[in-house]
């Protein structure tokens, strides 16, 4: 019998495997910390403080392979579970409870005549305890920095929560000596109470993860942020049922309807997801198989369209390119500083900054300029929004000369993020015009992000002062319709206050001459697409791989369809 799981999707697609829950008792293995075998199984304080060195050293060793690859965006992520593992606040809190069962055992032990000095003689040893309580220390002390974090206002800084639980996790791994079964050698689902990011590049690196159900986590977990960047459907926020599906049986994904069917029967009626994974052969969705000739296609009245893709990492880029964007309409400079510790110098943005555009020459390569607004999160105090950027002395310079720099021989272009005011892009003009002069060299066009809905509204008076406009529709959705970002789906932009926004910028780019794109994940969704083309949008740049999907959707669209009254 079919049994469906619901959850959130965070990362679309669809995709056929075995299950495989590497936390299960039943099918995989792995010990449990109220288990029998937990029960039987010692373990001293100086185990549980090698279990979270060793899982600390992992990440960092992952972290390591990844920068060699190119790949700062996923190594950032995974450095971070490193720090927590490392952290003495996740750690001491677990071996205090278990020096507290010392406490205990010393003060409820009754000790008299010769058993006194035996009972010395024991306590000069390591105490060991059972690996249920160890595990159950571990856990404790996760779950109770879990909830200081998920009780914090920003939803972004509150889904942090689930990386703790995911280094408590594999904290307990460690410490029962990876009890775990080896994932299945043939397309497989990942289903986890937290799903760890480290675990998903492993796994994806290794083969077979054809998708990933969380049962914590959201749309702005790392986990999330790692699926979508590799093109792997997902659900967060499942059912916490899922956690006792059978492991090794055969199930469908169907992460754009947000549902997982578990042992789907061959008598039923095959749903939507199951017809797609079937016409794909194996276990992943078909994949359009539009070609993007020089990274544009035309629609189905003859309008052509350019797709260009959304990268923070070399292998991102790689991947946009393979599969067949023009270049990049948005380099997320920001990803690889969302630890430092101040503003980064030249140097520091040169080795961000270099495998990316090196692969880019002859090849659009739009950088946006530092962005720590909105729903990313500012690594140091003061760091928040673009008026501290421009207010701190030398920040801008430092990049705008490093981006110069390391986009020679690319089709160069900057961006300036969340602008609110003409003053701020004079600003950015001003210190370019400085930095090119300085570099020999002409300065390269200069647009900036519309995403706010003040902005789009005064769209033609900011087209005066740049080269182009880029439309994140993201933040644009969430300030028209007054929303949580986080509460928000892609789909949403669809609403007809956001597509009148669109339209207004739209129209005010192509009076003044300028060009302009779609970079919010908007462009990626085949129910907005159409409307945004509609409009009068002609370049969108997307998920690297989202690029052929997308190819396939501008195939399908007619632009002669009205959307908003008086848009066109």
């Amino acid at each position: 019998m079919t049994a469906s799981y619901r959850g959130t999707p965070v990362s679309e697609g669809v995709a056929a495997g075995q299950l495989y829950l590497p936390d299960s008792a039943g099918g995989t293995g792995a010990v449990t910390a109220a288990g029998t075998g937990a029960q039987a199984v010692t373990v001293t304080a100086d185990d549980v403080r090698a279990a979270f060195s060793l899982v600390a050293a992992e990440r960092n060793t992952l972290a390591g392979r990844l920068r060699e690859a190119g790949r700062d965006h996923e190594a950032d992520i995974v450095e971070i579970g490193a720090l927590m593992a490392a952290d003495p606040a996740l750690s001491a809190p677990a071996l205090e409870a278990l020096e507290a069962l010392d406490a205990l055992a010393v003060t409820s032990a009754p000790v008299s005549g010769g058993d006194q000095a035996k009972h010395a003689s024991v306590r000069r040893d390591p105490w060991r305890y059972p690996l249920a309580a160890a595990a159950g220390a571990i856990t404790a002390a996760a779950e109770t920095q879990a909830a200081i974090l998920e009780a914090l206002p920003d939803p972004d800084l509150a889904q942090r929560a689930s990386d703790v639980r995911q280094v408590a996790v594999a904290v307990r791994a460690a410490l029962a000596g990876g009890a775990a079964a080896a994932p299945p050698e043939a397309p497989f689902i990942l289903v986890r109470a937290d799903v760890d990011p480290a675990d998903l590049i492993r796994l994806v690196d290794a083969g077979h993860l054809a998708g990933a159900v969380s049962v914590g986590g959201g749309a702005s977990s790392h986990a999330a942020i790692i699926a979508r960047g590799l093109g792997l459907p997902m659900l967060a926020g499942a059912d916490q049922a899922v956690l006792t599906a059978p492991a090794g049986h055969p199930a469908v994904l169907d992460a754009g309807a947000g549902e997982l069917l578990v042992d789907p029967v061959p008598g039923d009626p095959v749903p939507a997801g199951l017809a797609r994974v079937r016409a794909a052969g194996d276990g992943t969705a078909a994949v359009a198989s539009a070609t993007v000739p020089s990274g544009s296609c035309r629609t189905a009245d003859g309008e052509r369209v350019t797709i260009l893709c959304n990268v923070a990492s070399a292998a991102e880029t790689r991947l946009g390119l393979a599969n067949g964007a023009a270049g990049v309409g948005l380099l997320r400079t920001e990803i690889p500083f969302t630890r430092a510790a101040g503003w980064p110098d030249r140097a520091v943005h040169l080795a961000a900054l270099t495998p990316i555009l090196s692969l880019l020459g002859g090849k659009r390569a739009v950088v946006r300029l530092l962005d720590f607004a909105g729903d990313k999160i500012p690594p140091f105090p003061g760091a928040a929004g673009l008026p501290a950027f421009l207010r701190a002395p030398g920040a801008l310079a430092a990049q705008l000369t490093a981006i110069l720099q390391a986009g020679a021989g690319t089709d160069l272009a900057i961006m300036i993020p969340m602008v609110r005011a003409l003053d701020e892009v004079d600003r950015v003009r001003a210190e370019l015009a400085r930095a090119a002069s300085a570099a020999g060299v002409d300065p390269p066009p200069l647009g900036m992000m519309v995403e706010l809905a003040a902005t789009a509204a005064a769209a033609a008076a900011f087209a005066a002062s740049v080269d182009f406009f880029s439309i994140g529709t993201n933040d644009l959705t969430a300030d028209v319709l007054r929303r949580d970002r986080s509460e928000l789906r892609p789909a949403d932009a669809a609403e007809r206050r956001v597509l009148a926004a669109i339209a207004t910028t739209v129209r005010a780019a192509r009076e003044a001459r300028i060009g302009l794109s779609v970079c919010g994940d908007a462009a990626a969704d085949p129910a907005v697409l159409p409307a945004l083309l509609a409009v009068g949008v002609r370049t969108v740049s997307v998920g690297a791989a989202k690029v052929p999907a997308v190819a396939r959707w501008i195939a399908e669209a007619d632009t002669r369809k009205p959307v908003v009254p008086g848009a066109g």
